[in-house]
């Protein structure tokens, strides 16, 4: 598993992003206006991604009528600001490459302040299409490697139409094509498991080892970014050594 998915697994599993509450529903209450816009309609049962948003909105105990005026924002039924969703693409530190998806209503804000972060931790704002091409979009979906034998979610990810999963001991990877994603998380949560994380990824093809001050300066800069308010996912193909990563969790 790349080191930004693990790093990303780390963080759920000690509630980073329930301590940051107030972060955490920012970022919700713009996927449920961006998905409720998108898909055509304000039900979730006809739109995969609005049905995702809203059951990750409850599942961080966000109150209903929170989660109703963000979607009539989206579908116009409510005035709200207009979101635009924008892909960002850079370097880090040892020249690992990093994607950040952005929502926001400001675009020029936005851009401003993620060169800063960039920049203040070792990085540097690259040009659209810099990056991209090292990356593949995939369904991703994180496991705790204790909700089910391997072989058993082998089983049940592969039934479901998973391309593949990976064990690193502590979770499974497992990656779906972007259509099939919906359809395989589905399957995995009808059999009781609940996924530590579920997202369409940007997945590194491969990897760039960073360790020491590189790794240490690495993880800051994707934390700055995780941590913006405009910042809905970030993407990096670094590897860090493991010892490395539980100290910085």
């Amino acid at each position: 598993m790349s080191g930004h998915s693990k790093w990303h697994s780390i963080k759920h599993k000690k509630g980073a992003l329930d301590a940051k509450r107030g972060k955490l529903f920012t970022k919700l209450i713009k996927e449920l206006t961006i998905a409720a816009r998108t898909g055509g309609s304000g039900d979730p049962n006809q739109s995969p991604r609005l049905r995702k948003a809203v059951n990750d909105a409850k599942a961080a105990n966000m109150p209903n009528d929170t989660i109703d005026r963000a979607i009539k924002r989206g579908t116009g039924e409510l005035e709200g600001a207009t979101y635009e969703e924008i892909t960002y693409e850079g370097y880090g530190p040892g020249g690992a490459a990093v994607m950040v998806n952005a929502t926001t209503d400001n675009r020029n804000r936005t851009v401003s302040e993620l060169r800063h972060l960039f920049s203040k931790n070792s990085g540097n704002l690259g040009e659209s299409g810099s990056v991209a091409w090292m990356f593949n979009k995939k369904g991703q979906i994180i496991v705790d490697a204790s909700s089910k034998s391997e072989d058993e979610m082998m089983e049940i990810a592969l039934d479901a139409g998973a391309e593949d999963m990976q064990n690193d001991g502590e979770s499974y990877q497992i990656l779906t094509a972007p259509e099939d994603f919906h359809s395989v998380l589905d399957a995995i949560k009808g059999k009781g498991v609940e996924p530590v994380s579920s997202e369409i990824a940007m997945i590194p093809q491969n990897t760039v080892k960073l360790d020491g001050a590189q790794a240490t300066q690495m993880l800051k800069l994707y934390d700055a970014l995780d941590d913006h308010d405009d910042v809905q996912s970030v993407y990096a193909n670094f590897e860090i050594d493991d010892a490395v990563l539980q100290q910085q969790a």
